[in-house]
C-alpha cells in the first residue's frame, strides 16, 4: 500500500509576502500613470509604490517588489510614468536614474524601519522611524536619479540639481501622505 506525501516547496509566508510585492509592483505601476510632465522631469505618484513596498515588506521584500516593477517596464510593458517602457527608457532616459533609485530606496526604507531582513508588522514601527527611513530612501533616489540625469542630458550636476530642487518638497510632502496612509492601516489591513 503506497502512501502520499505532500511536499510544500515554498511556505505560505513566502508566498504571502511574494504575493504583496506583486501587488505592490502593480500599484506603482497604475501610480505613476497619475504624471504630470513639468519641466524635464515628470511629477508622478511613483514614489508611494517605493514608500509602501520599503515600510510594509521590509529590504528584501520591497526591494523585489520594486525590481519586478522595472523589469516588467523593462520588458516593454507601459508601466512607468506615462505609459512609458523599456530598457532604453531606462538607461538613456533622463528619469532612469530615479527608477533604479526607487528599487535601491525601497531596499534602504525597509531596512531602515524593519532593522532586519524579516518584515515586522507595520504596527511595531514608530513614526519617527518611518519618517527617518522614507527620509533615507527620497536621499538615495536623489542621489542616483540626479547624476544619472546629468550624465544622460549632459548638464553639469549642479545644473541638474537646480532643476530636481523644487521636486524636494512635493516628495517629502508624498512621504508624509503616505505615513498617514501606513499609521491608518490603509495598506496593512488594521
Amino acid at each position: 500500500m503506497a502512501t502520499e506525501q505532500s511536499v510544500d516547496l515554498v511556505d505560505d509566508e513566502t508566498v504571502g509576502l511574494f504575493t504583496k510585492a506583486v501587488l505592490l509592483a502593480a500599484l506603482t505601476a497604475g501610480l505613476a500613470q497619475l504624471s504630470i510632465p513639468i519641466g524635464p522631469v515628470v511629477f508622478s505618484l511613483q514614489p508611494f509604490g517605493m514608500f509602501f513596498a520599503g515600510l510594509l515588506l521590509g529590504p528584501l521584500w520591497g526591494g523585489v517588489a520594486l525590481l519586478l516593477y522595472l523589469l516588467v517596464g523593462i520588458a516593454g510593458a507601459p508601466v512607468f510614468s506615462n505609459g512609458t517602457a523599456g530598457i532604453g527608457y531606462v538607461i538613456a532616459g533622463r528619469t532612469g536614474g530615479f527608477l533604479v533609485g526607487f528599487l535601491v530606496g525601497a531596499v534602504v526604507a525597509g531596512a531602515i524601519a524593519h532593522r532586519s531582513i524579516a518584515p515586522k508588522p507595520v504596527a511595531d514601527l514608530s513614526v519617527p522611524v518611518q519618517v527617518v527611513a522614507l527620509t533615507a530612501a527620497v536621499a538615495v533616489v536623489y542621489a542616483i536619479g540626479i547624476p544619472w540625469m546629468a550624465v544622460v542630458t549632459g548638464l553639469p550636476f549642479a545644473r541638474a540639481a537646480a532643476v530636481m530642487a523644487p521636486y524636494i518638497p512635493l516628495d517629502l510632502l508624498k512621504l508624509g501622505i503616505a505615513i498617514a496612509i501606513v499609521q491608518g492601516g490603509y495598506l496593512a489591513g488594521r
